[in-house]
């Protein structure tokens, strides 16, 4: 599982780890991973001897890191130069060190010639509010007519906010980023996570000295295959979990067929369907168990997806309603969304899921959708305190948050081929699923996340993907994370 933390918690660890160690010491462990990885950006199209790279240098110590590990390419016999923004204020140590092992002080971005390497270390992660003007002219300046030379970031790309994933202003766009110790937020969270490009972390003995539990976390394979459902030997379809899908309409009979899908690939063992779709699922699906309604009269379910296609008539706001007053977990989205009752949600004893895109949590919170946009981790926050619901928040990084202090899960897997009429009726059937199979609700929209993402990798294989491939790329995602 990947793990980031706050900048505040990180520089406490710091200061503990600090105390034990001699002077300087995580510094150089810093520059020697920065070193190594640099190393390695330069082998992919030729060899460290010989190379031209230039350091980006601010004022701060992630300056210093970039002096140090310049000074380790310069002894391996790369051409290191140094830009320095604040020439009375780098780092002493850094610089020193520098010149003494052959690197070299560039004047200004004129004349620098071709590069293979650009290491930005202008800003760390305690940088706020986007690039200086000089910074931004700088960056222009060694990056333009240049036949895109890479980028590695030192920590963080400069001008990206690292508690949030917000970007305000100009920042850098690095190819790859090295960040020390562990991960922040903002290497997790767009938009600032596309600016990081690669990531690679180095070990400088910080993990003890980190509490629990993290500010983020990030599901990998292994986290995974441990959540999913695995039928026993006296498993039967009822004891495995019915989920209750109530979606589609006459306008939007698909998203019936969708939700439904995605609800028979997620482990549950029967899929109850309620709804104006019958026909068109019964048509795909035989093996789905449908109604004419109310939901509360279609039988006994362990969890209820709602929402779909519902579009917004009456028989619409009483199903929400119905289903709301539910003794289950429901998963309410798209027009469920619009038609949920706020204090309904907050009082429910039940657990509640809401999995709204940028636009849907904007009037969730009634501000506008770029403000969600901009700050996702704020957002999915909000609305998990003020609806007292778990919350997946679609978009180009999913985030689940729950209203009790937890930490915020990041979906890593997801692809911007996702962005496709259906896809999320699809997660919605496989995450309603997921509950009716007893997962958590974290867990459940976690997992969910998790599958539809690799789901539409495997679908797409790098070409455009529909949301019927996605729902059925989800057995051969499920068996990937179980062979790990």
């Amino acid at each position: 599982m990947r793990r980031a933390y706050s900048v505040e918690t990180v520089r406490a660890a710091e200061a503990a780890l600090m105390k034990r160690v001699p002077e300087g010491a995580l510094m150089q462990r810093a520059a020697a991973g920065l070193a190594v990885a640099c190393g390695d950006l330069l082998r992919r199209t030729g060899r460290v001897y010989g190379s031209r790279v230039l350091l980006l240098v601010g004022s701060g110590d992630n300056g210093g890191d970039a002096l140090y590990a310049g000074a380790r390419l310069a002894r391996r016999g790369a051409a290191v130069r140094a830009l320095l923004l604040s020439p009375d204020r780098a780092h002493a140590g850094g610089l020193a060190a520098f010149l003494a092992a052959g690197g070299q002080v560039a004047e200004g971005a004129d004349g620098l010639g071709a590069l293979d390497l650009v290491v930005d270390g202008i800003t760390g992660i305690g940088g706020r509010g986007g690039l200086r003007e000089d910074a931004v002219a700088l960056l222009r300046a060694v990056t333009r007519d240049r036949d895109r030379t890479p980028v590695i970031a030192v920590d963080l790309p400069s001008g990206v906010e690292a508690d949030s994933g917000e970007v305000h202003g100009e920042a850098v766009t690095a190819d790859a980023t090295v960040t020390f110790g562990t991960y922040k937020p903002g290497h997790l969270i767009d938009p600032a996570a596309e600016h990081a490009g690669a990531l690679r972390l180095v070990d400088i003995g910080l993990g003890p000295e980190l509490p629990e539990p993290p500010d983020l976390e990030a599901l990998q394979y292994a986290d995974v295959a441990a959540l999913l459902p695995v039928p026993g030997g006296e498993s039967d379809k009822y004891s495995r979990g019915v989920v209750g899908v109530v979606a589609g309409s006459e306008r939007y009979p698909g998203a019936a067929v969708l939700a439904v899908a995605g609800a028979l690939r997620g482990g549950a063992g029967a899929v109850r369907y309620v709804g104006p779709g019958a026909d068109a699922v019964i048509a795909r699906f035989p093996e789905a168990l449908v109604h004419a309604g109310p939901p509360s009269k279609a039988g006994r379910v362990q969890a209820w997806v709602v929402g779909p296609g519902l579009g917004d008539g009456r028989w619409a706001e009483e199903a929400v309603a119905d289903v709301l007053g539910a003794d289950v977990p429901v998963l309410v989205d798209a027009d469920g969304l619009r038609l949920l009752d706020a204090e309904t949600v907050r009082t429910r004893t039940a657990a509640t899921v809401l999995t709204p895109h940028a636009g849907e949590a904007a009037a969730l919170l009634g501000v506008a959708r770029e403000e969600v946009e901009a700050g996702r981790l704020a957002a999915v926050r909000e609305l998990a305190a003020r609806y007292r619901a778990t919350v997946l928040l679609k978009g180009s990084t999913t985030l689940v948050a729950e209203a009790r202090d937890t930490p915020v899960r990041v979906n890593p897997t997801g692809t911007a081929w996702l962005a496709t009429a259906g896809s999320g009726d699809v997660l919605s059937g496989l995450t309603g699923s997921l509950l009716a199979a007893g997962l958590a609700p974290r867990d459940a929209a976690s997992v969910g996340a998790y599958l539809h993402g690799l789901a539409a990798r495997h679908g797409s294989g790098g070409a455009p993907v529909s949301a019927q491939d996605v729902a059925d790329g989800i057995p051969a995602a499920w068996r990937d994370v179980r062979a790990g």
